[in-house]
Protein backbone atom coordinates (compact mmCIF):
# COMPACT_ATOMS: atom_id res chain seq x y z
CA UNK A 1 0.00 0.00 0.00
CA UNK A 2 1.33 3.18 -0.75
CA UNK A 3 0.34 6.36 1.21
CA UNK A 4 0.47 9.87 -0.87
CA UNK A 5 -0.25 13.38 0.60
CA UNK A 6 -0.77 16.51 -2.08
CA UNK A 7 0.36 19.97 -1.56
CA UNK A 8 0.70 22.99 -3.02
CA UNK A 9 -3.04 23.71 -4.26
CA UNK A 10 -4.24 27.74 -3.52
CA UNK A 11 -5.57 30.45 -5.31
CA UNK A 12 -4.04 32.22 -8.61
CA UNK A 13 -4.82 34.25 -11.09
CA UNK A 14 -5.83 33.67 -15.01
CA UNK A 15 -1.88 33.13 -16.06
CA UNK A 16 -0.19 32.52 -12.94
CA UNK A 17 1.91 29.39 -12.15
CA UNK A 18 1.60 26.51 -9.09
CA UNK A 19 3.34 23.66 -8.18
CA UNK A 20 1.70 20.85 -6.52
CA UNK A 21 3.70 18.01 -4.61
CA UNK A 22 2.67 14.87 -3.35
CA UNK A 23 4.50 12.92 -0.71
CA UNK A 24 4.56 9.22 -1.24
CA UNK A 25 5.26 6.46 1.58
CA UNK A 26 4.48 3.01 2.62
CA UNK A 27 6.61 -0.09 2.95
CA UNK A 28 5.58 -1.85 -0.38
CA UNK A 29 6.27 1.25 -2.08
CA UNK A 30 7.02 0.47 -5.27
CA UNK A 31 4.61 2.46 -8.01
CA UNK A 32 4.96 1.61 -11.65
CA UNK A 33 2.96 4.50 -12.56
CA UNK A 34 1.88 7.92 -10.95
CA UNK A 35 -0.21 10.64 -12.19
CA UNK A 36 -1.79 13.62 -11.26
CA UNK A 37 -6.29 13.90 -11.87
CA UNK A 38 -8.53 16.81 -11.46
CA UNK A 39 -12.30 16.92 -10.48
CA UNK A 40 -13.98 20.24 -11.33
CA UNK A 41 -16.98 21.11 -9.45
CA UNK A 42 -20.06 18.47 -10.79
CA UNK A 43 -17.65 16.64 -13.38
CA UNK A 44 -16.09 13.43 -13.80
CA UNK A 45 -12.48 12.96 -12.55
CA UNK A 46 -9.95 13.23 -15.79
CA UNK A 47 -6.30 12.24 -15.91
CA UNK A 48 -4.02 15.22 -16.32
CA UNK A 49 -0.89 13.63 -16.32
CA UNK A 50 1.33 10.69 -15.73
CA UNK A 51 4.76 9.50 -15.61
CA UNK A 52 5.95 6.12 -15.81
CA UNK A 53 8.34 5.53 -12.49
CA UNK A 54 10.94 3.14 -14.60
CA UNK A 55 11.44 4.87 -17.66
CA UNK A 56 10.00 8.49 -17.22
CA UNK A 57 8.09 8.12 -19.97
CA UNK A 58 5.19 11.12 -19.79
CA UNK A 59 1.59 11.25 -21.01
CA UNK A 60 -0.88 14.78 -20.87
CA UNK A 61 -4.17 15.51 -21.55
CA UNK A 62 -4.70 17.80 -24.39
CA UNK A 63 -5.72 20.93 -22.37
CA UNK A 64 -2.68 20.83 -20.42
CA UNK A 65 -0.03 20.39 -23.09
CA UNK A 66 2.90 23.13 -23.10
CA UNK A 67 1.56 24.23 -20.27
CA UNK A 68 1.90 22.28 -17.29
CA UNK A 69 5.03 19.51 -16.08
CA UNK A 70 4.83 16.31 -14.57
CA UNK A 71 7.96 14.94 -12.55
CA UNK A 72 8.97 12.85 -10.07
CA UNK A 73 12.02 12.66 -7.30
CA UNK A 74 12.11 8.31 -6.90
CA UNK A 75 14.72 8.50 -3.76
CA UNK A 76 12.64 11.23 -2.18
CA UNK A 77 9.42 9.96 -3.54
CA UNK A 78 8.02 12.77 -4.70
CA UNK A 79 5.74 13.17 -7.42
CA UNK A 80 5.65 17.01 -8.89
CA UNK A 81 3.35 19.08 -10.97
CA UNK A 82 4.39 22.56 -12.14
CA UNK A 83 1.59 24.58 -13.76
CA UNK A 84 1.62 27.68 -15.94
CA UNK A 85 -0.25 29.84 -17.57
CA UNK A 86 -3.50 28.77 -15.51
CA UNK A 87 -6.77 29.60 -16.78
CA UNK A 88 -10.10 29.23 -14.81
CA UNK A 89 -10.92 26.04 -16.71
CA UNK A 90 -7.92 24.20 -14.52
CA UNK A 91 -10.22 24.74 -11.27
CA UNK A 92 -10.93 22.07 -10.01
CA UNK A 93 -9.57 19.40 -7.00
CA UNK A 94 -5.85 17.25 -7.72
CA UNK A 95 -5.49 14.55 -7.17
CA UNK A 96 -1.92 12.45 -6.74
CA UNK A 97 -2.35 8.94 -7.67
CA UNK A 98 -0.36 5.43 -8.39
CA UNK A 99 -0.43 2.12 -9.42
CA UNK A 100 1.15 -0.77 -8.11
CA UNK A 101 0.77 -3.83 -9.86
CA UNK A 102 1.63 -6.15 -12.18
CA UNK A 103 0.81 -4.16 -15.62
CA UNK A 104 4.08 -2.10 -17.43
CA UNK A 105 2.48 0.42 -19.57
CA UNK A 106 0.44 3.53 -18.04
CA UNK A 107 -2.04 5.87 -19.27
CA UNK A 108 -4.66 8.53 -18.00
CA UNK A 109 -7.58 6.32 -16.86
CA UNK A 110 -7.84 7.25 -13.44
CA UNK A 111 -9.90 3.16 -12.76
CA UNK A 112 -5.98 2.35 -13.27
CA UNK A 113 -4.65 3.63 -10.42
CA UNK A 114 -5.46 2.22 -7.05
CA UNK A 115 -3.47 4.37 -4.61
CA UNK A 116 -5.29 7.80 -4.41
CA UNK A 117 -4.31 11.05 -2.04
CA UNK A 118 -7.13 13.31 -0.18
CA UNK A 119 -6.38 15.96 -2.68
CA UNK A 120 -5.32 19.93 -3.05
CA UNK A 121 -7.66 22.15 -4.20
CA UNK A 122 -6.70 24.88 -7.36
CA UNK A 123 -8.76 27.42 -7.86
CA UNK A 124 -7.95 30.25 -10.89
CA UNK A 125 -9.58 33.22 -11.37
CA UNK A 126 -10.49 35.56 -14.47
Amino acid sequence: QVQLVESGGGSVQAGGSLRLSCAASGDTYRPSCMGWFRQPPGKEREGVAIINTGAGGTLYTDSVKGRFTISRDNAKRMLYLQMNSLKPEDTAMYYCAAYQGSRAWCNLFHGNYNNWGQGTQVTVSS
